[in-house]
């Protein structure tokens, strides 16, 4: 029986009564895998470890920098909320909430836009609210609040 040529180029030629060469396990090269391909696989895998464990404790660290600027944020909301009424806001104001130290600074608002000759009720304050975490971070808010004139 003849084979193609192609089919022989291939697979090469069949001898009678032997197993056809693709089937040989006992032939050196065939049967598995060399030390360098193991090697190799080896280094890939721990490349691709390295490079996941670092991106999840970049991951961590920025979670951990979200939720200490999101605590300093809503100490500096609840602070504000319980400052007193605009005419008791006249001088620095210190204190301690839930481990964050804070301060706030009130100062007449100093501005081009704003003319003091004029005749208004209203004399703009404005108002520093710096808080400082326990890790050292710090905060600050300003903001403007208007007081009533006194005097005339």
């Amino acid at each position: 029986m003849s084979r193609s040529p192609r089919f022989s180029a291939i697979f090469g030629r069949a001898r009678r009564g032997s197993a056809p060469r693709w089937s040989r396990a006992g032939k050196r090269g065939i049967a598995g895998f060399t030390l360098i391909e193991v090697l190799i696989a080896l280094a890939i895998v721990s490349i691709s470890l390295a490079a996941i464990g670092s991106l999840m404790a970049s991951t961590v660290r920025a979670t951990r920098s979200i939720e200490q600027r999101f605590a300093l944020v809503e100490t500096a909301r609840a602070i504000e909320a319980g400052l007193p009424d605009r005419s008791a806001l006249t001088g620095p104001l210190s204190g301690d909430l839930a481990g964050h130290r804070w301060r706030v600074d009130v100062a007449p608002f100093v501005a081009g836009i704003v003319d003091p000759r004029l005749p208004s009720p209203w004399v703009p304050q404005a108002v520093a609210i710096k808080v400082q975490s326990p890790g050292g971070a710090i905060l600050q808010v300003n903001t403007i609040r208007l007081q009533r004139r006194t005097g005339g």
